[in-house]
């Protein structure tokens, strides 16, 4: 079963995808790492004038291709996936009511997956800005997010809040592969999740 869902013409997106960036490289490489990839960027204002709701697309997707375009790409993997983390663990502990954590943590894994889903597929746009996401629930299921305003190589963000999501209220054992993305011009960004 496929569902997709409408993005608001805002275009707009979590402030995690900044904060969590933020967070993953000071852990990578300390305040100077941070500082350095958010001039790069052009947004060092937010290291102080840190966003409390949500942000315009443009924001992350700047901060995502200065994080590319100052590190070696290994590095830049690394910490954008760590970035993804961080994120599905603020969502996961902030965002999902602790009955529905509970309830999807103790529900098999065929069941749990496309509860899930379909919260992600109803909250899509706080990730896919002003892409458009279409899931599939199955063994194994699916995500795809056309026109990506966060793709980035491997899409190491999205997989990292994915793996956490799906790790953590579905099965320990998930594995998040990611096809297609930037490197195809008009492919959408492809997650399998299997469990």
């Amino acid at each position: 079963m496929a569902l997709a869902v409408s993005i608001p013409s805002n275009a707009v997106i979590g402030p995690n995808a900044v904060l969590q960036t933020e967070a993953a490289l000071v852990e990578a490489g300390g305040r100077d790492l941070a500082e350095r990839v958010f001039a790069q960027a052009g947004l060092s204002h937010l290291l102080t004038e840190r966003p409390g709701e949500m942000i315009d697309e443009e924001i992350p997707k700047a901060l995502f291709a200065a994080l590319f375009e100052s590190l070696p790409r290994d590095e830049a993997l690394r910490i954008a996936h760590r970035a993804g983390e961080l994120t599905g663990a603020y969502i996961l502990h902030n965002r999902i009511p602790g009955a529905v954590r509970t309830l999807l943590k103790v529900l098999p894994a065929r069941f749990a997956a496309p509860l899930l889903l379909s919260a992600i597929q109803k909250h899509a746009w706080t990730f896919a800005g002003s892409g458009m996401c279409t899931v599939r629930s199955g063994a194994p299921s699916r995500i795809e997010i056309e026109n990506n305003p966060l793709a980035m190589p491997d899409c190491a963000w999205h997989v990292g809040v994915f793996e956490v999501l799906f790790g953590s209220l579905v099965s320990p054992k998930v594995r998040v592969g990611h096809d297609h993305g930037p490197k195809l011009a008009g492919a959408p960004c492809c997650f399998e999740i299997a469990y």
